[in-house]
């Protein structure tokens, strides 16, 4: 299990920035400036749903999915829900928990 954290900042072909990394399972998860017109707001999630399901006695495998399928992969989160998720998180990175 990768512990490591290495942050990767870049820009889409777009000029948006972003900021990739590995979460504890190695999926490749990023956080992105939108282009939402009307109000600031950020893409938040992983690049790749990579649909598994378990197999008695194979364990977790792949699932083949019509070419197409789109998975939702991304959370659209403005300021305000940004801020309440801070929140979690810095309780969290004290105490360890979310717990109220």
């Amino acid at each position: 299990m990768n512990t490591e954290v290495n942050l990767t900042y870049d820009k889409t072909d777009r000029g948006f920035s972003f900021c990739e990394f590995y979460d504890l399972y190695e999926n490749l998860c990023y956080i992105q400036d939108s282009s939402l017109a009307f109000e600031n707001a950020i893409w938040l999630g992983v690049r790749d749903a990579n649909p598994l399901i378990r197999v008695p006695g194979e364990g977790w495998q792949p699932v083949d999915f019509p070419e197409g399928t789109l998975f939702k992969t991304q959370m659209h989160i403005n300021q305000d829900q940004a801020k309440a998720l801070v929140e979690v998180l810095q309780r969290f990175i004290e105490s360890g928990s979310i717990e109220l």
